[in-house]
């Protein structure tokens, strides 16, 4: 049997498989006694909600794990891929705008697959816990405004890549790596002004008092802040939020208008000095290098498998491609991304940490931070109790009662 099948279909069931253990464990580990911490945010029935949420959620997940890893597993050993092939091989163009054709299939098709469990997950289960406010119009626009932009964007770059590999030979992984991360960097810039506002309206900070605490807090701690903004977070969820968008001098702050509805101004500037934090930390410019760092590296392991016979006759392909390369290739990284998952989180997890630890020291009122995040927690339906197995697996932000224990014992220095 082919060793690239072989591993691939391991991979593919034994991430499945842990990802059904560790959902298992999460669900066995909800505790009836609500913590005492949240004793005067949380009430019985709001935390029981809690726990359903989360019960429900988690059940519905399984399911569509489930069905993606068989759906996955059939497209390749019935020849999905080879047939995709032979339709973008039929449209007679050059190899570059074959490899588009068989890009833009797969994207679709994936899409196809998804748009019934997006649409349960955000008119049922969502509307069940009372957050879903996206009305039929807004889901579908949503997906075509979504598929649109990753069509024209990655139809731009993947011809770009193709194009080297196809004429540069051996080097040709170090100019993608390079154009890849400088098309980041240009997405970082045009999203604030052309891409978010096609989901969202912005919309300058109306609140006087908050934009004058942000103003002087900002100018406090040397940080350059291009907006402040409100978006209609609201138009789609009753979820809270808020980020920073852009890079450089060019950033924005942007909060959702629910955040505003239900916390405070200085549990606002909190969560602010919490983002802050990891620009000042130097955990953006941490993240960046590590993103940069590690594209390259898949650059050059996945130039070692351009048009590898074995490879693709893994996938049952009557033609060699670089376009086909590259998808290939992304199952074959798929054990290495289940191994460096987790302490990528863990690492983000410590980052999280000491954001928190920087908002506290930095505000007036440092038991906002704390006092935010419990409103967050019982606004969102958070799992307050989720098992270790999941948190080192999923999770980038650590658990809200360990980042409450983390932010008193910062408190009391």
């Amino acid at each position: 049997m082919n060793i690239y099948l072989i591993i691939i279909l391991a991979a593919i069931l034994v991430e499945y498989v842990i990802d059904l253990v560790a959902n298992h464990l999460n669900l066995k580990n909800l505790k009836t006694t609500l913590p005492g911490e949240f004793e005067d945010v949380f009430d019985e029935v709001k935390y029981a909600k809690s726990q359903h949420y989360t019960r429900e959620t988690t059940k519905f997940s399984n399911i569509q794990s489930t069905f993606m890893v068989i759906v996955k597993i059939l497209f390749i050993l019935l020849g999905g891929f080879n047939l995709i092939d032979m339709i973008a091989r039929g449209a007679g163009v050059g190899n570059i705008l074959t490899g588009l054709i068989f890009f833009a299939i797969l994207l679709l098709l994936q899409e196809v697959v998804s748009i019934p469990f997006s649409a349960y997950s955000t008119f049922v289960i969502e509307e069940k816990f009372g957050f879903n406010k996206t009305s039929a119009k807004t889901f579908v626009m949503d997906i075509i405004k979504s598929l649109l932009l990753s069509i024209i964007l990655g139809s731009i770059i993947l011809a770009v890549i193709l194009l080297f590999f196809q004429k540069l030979g051996d080097f040709a992984w170090v100019y993608a790596w390079l154009i890849v991360v400088l098309f980041s960097f240009l997405i970082q810039y045009l999203a604030p002004k052309l891409i978010l506002p096609l989901f969202n309206k912005f919309t300058p900070l109306q609140d006087d008092e908050l934009k004058q605490k942000i103003r002087n807090y900002v100018r406090q701690q040397g940080f350059k802040l291009k907006g402040i903004f409100t978006i209609d977070g609201s138009r789609r969820t009753t979820k809270m939020n808020a980020y920073f968008t852009g890079f450089g001098k060019y950033k924005r702050v942007a909060f959702y208008d629910t955040l505003q509805e239900k916390l405070s101004n200085n549990e606002i500037l909190a969560v602010l000095g919490h983002e802050i934090g990891h620009y000042k930390l130097k955990h953006i410019l941490k993240s960046i290098v590590i993103s940069i760092f590690t594209t390259g590296i898949t650059f050059f392991l996945l130039s070692l498998f351009i048009k590898n016979p074995q490879l693709f006759a893994a996938f049952r392909m009557e033609h060699l491609s670089i376009y086909a390369s590259i998808v290939f290739f992304g199952f074959l990284l798929a054990p290495l991304q289940i191994l460096l998952t987790p302490f990528s989180n863990y690492l983000s997890r410590k980052h999280e940490y000491a954001a928190d630890e920087f908002a506290v020291e930095t505000i007036d009122e440092p038991v906002a931070m704390k006092t935010a995040l419990k409103k967050l927690s019982v606004n969102n339906l958070s799992n307050l109790t989720p098992h270790r197995f999941y948190v080192f697996l999923n999770y980038s932000h650590p658990p809200v009662l360990k980042r409450i224990k983390n932010i008193e014992k910062t408190l009391g220095k």
